[in-house]
């Protein structure tokens, strides 16, 4: 059983579907063993509480710099015996510090096919581009923001009279499918890194 470990910042909708997604056998082969949120009052984080997981509030402010909050996370990770990190609307960017702690151990979604519009935003960097197509990925988390090696990628059609609002709205049930969908794979052993492409093994 492969141990999960979600780091939030908010309401933690993907966080939710990843749970609903182990709860009903959509992800088999893990466990959520691990919550932390940097902000204590993040809706994610009382949800997590609410189902009896362990759930962490963990205040940036309480060290001197981001490297320092990094080391007591990846500590906290350690200490639970973490196999994979899944960042669910964690609004803080981590070190290379963490990410070579983790390296190829933490994933992320985003709401654009990267590597288009990475960063904040993404939503209405897309519609002020006027792309027809957008959508969301789930990738490998390296050193650079949005930038790893892309596991699943669904897209998205913009709509003539869409808003950041709308579209965001159409992209967000697309992230509940695929997050779990990756997260799936790589805990089944589906997923080879080759160089920045994901290879997803058949048997």
């Amino acid at each position: 059983m492969k141990r999960l470990a979600i780091l939030l910042s908010g309401r933690g909708s993907n966080f939710r579907a990843i749970y609903e997604a182990i709860s009903n056998g959509d992800i088999s082969n893990a466990e959520i063993a691990l919550v932390i949120s940097d902000k204590k009052e993040a809706k994610g984080l009382i949800f997590a509480k609410e189902k009896g997981l362990d759930a962490r509030f963990v205040n940036p402010k309480d060290f001197e710099s981001r490297e320092e909050f990094d080391k007591y996370i990846v500590d906290l990770l350690r200490g639970k015996e973490i196999d994979l990190v899944c960042l669910a609307g964690f609004m803080r960017v981590i070190t290379p510090y963490f990410v070579s702690a983790y390296r190829n151990r933490i994933i992320n979604i985003h709401p654009s096919l990267l590597p288009s519009f990475p960063g904040l935003n993404a939503q209405k960097q897309a519609l002020e581009y006027g792309v027809k197509i957008t959508g969301c990925t789930v990738h490998f988390v390296d050193e650079k923001v949005d930038h790893g090696p892309i596991i699943i990628q669904a897209a998205v059609p913009v709509l003539e009279n869409d808003t950041v609002e709308t579209l965001s709205d159409r992209i967000l049930k697309e992230e509940h499918r695929i997050y779990p969908q990756a997260i799936n794979l790589i805990v089944n052993d589906k997923v080879e890194i080759v160089g920045r492409r994901v290879i997803v093994k058949e048997n």
